[in-house]
């Protein structure tokens, strides 16, 4: 799987986000402003919903809980 990785100014209270790629590869853009140590959290999270296969999925909320690894029962 082909992952591209950018680092980009954004807003201070986006870390990432995930764009899928029309070739099947996956592009992570990473806020420029924030630490090493969020970047990197920020950049497992992007993977885990790419390993995740999340964007196949529709339920935003489900999606999130898995991510963060969350049990809502």
């Amino acid at each position: 799987m082909h992952i591209n990785t950018i680092f980009i100014d954004m807003d201070v209270l986006i870390t990432e986000q995930i764009v899928a790629n029309a070739d099947g590869s996956y592009t992570i853009l990473l806020n420029a402003k924030h630490t090493r140590e969020r970047q990197m959290k920020a950049y497992m999270h992007a993977l885990s919903h790419i390993a995740g296969n999340d964007f196949d999925k529709t339920e935003a909320d489900t999606i999130e809980l898995a991510a963060h690894d969350i049990d809502m029962t």
